[in-house]
């Protein structure tokens, strides 16, 4: 098994980039038949889940936008329990059917409060594409991600977006805290 050495912590291999694009396709396969005749806005969490939405954007078939937001939660391994909006939407949501694209689901959190936000100016519909869900974490149920790449359990992982105090997220593959 693979590792890598990210800030002085050891991290293993826990899922290949091979397993990530065959999760990504289904997830767009799902969307595209779930938005066939619709025209929806893709939303993509900066900075987590750049990876994700590049690889799942050019999957969708749909006539569809795309943009862009910077929401922080975290620092370090934990959570703040504050989510802020480093970033402000350029785009009109008034009647919108949004798709959010996230990284990681875990306590839901970060989803909720954006959901709301989102729900607040005007968005017709709210959906959650996350790359991961952590179900045992999920504290908000209405934040429960519609479109899940994969599911894990509650441990740290990096890589494909997912970051380390911003290190780590070059890393084609997923790789999960050694230890934890």
């Amino acid at each position: 098994m693979a590792s890598v050495e990210v800030n002085g912590r050891i991290f293993d291999e826990y899922v290949s980039a091979h397993e990530i694009a065959e999760c990504v396709k289904k997830v767009a396969e799902r969307i595209n038949k779930d938005y066939a005749d619709k025209e929806p806005l893709f939303i993509c969490i900066l900075n987590g889940a750049f990876m994700f939405a590049s690889d799942l954007f050019k999957q969708i078939e749909l006539s569809a936008e795309i943009t862009f937001v910077r929401l922080k939660s975290y620092e370090g391994t934990k959570t703040t329990g504050d989510v802020k909006l480093l970033s402000p939407l350029a785009v009109n949501l008034e009647g919108r059917d949004v798709i959010v694209m996230e990284d990681i689901v875990d306590t839901g959190l970060t989803m909720h409060g954006f959901i709301t936000y989102l729900k607040n100016a005007g968005a017709n519909s709210v959906e959650v594409a996350s790359f991961l869900f952590k179900p045992e974490a999920l504290q908000y149920p209405d934040a429960a991600p519609k479109y899940i790449g994969m599911e894990i359990p509650t441990k740290f992982v990096l890589g494909y977006g997912l970051d380390y105090d911003e290190k780590g997220r070059n890393l084609p593959s997923l790789y999960v805290l050694r230890g934890n």
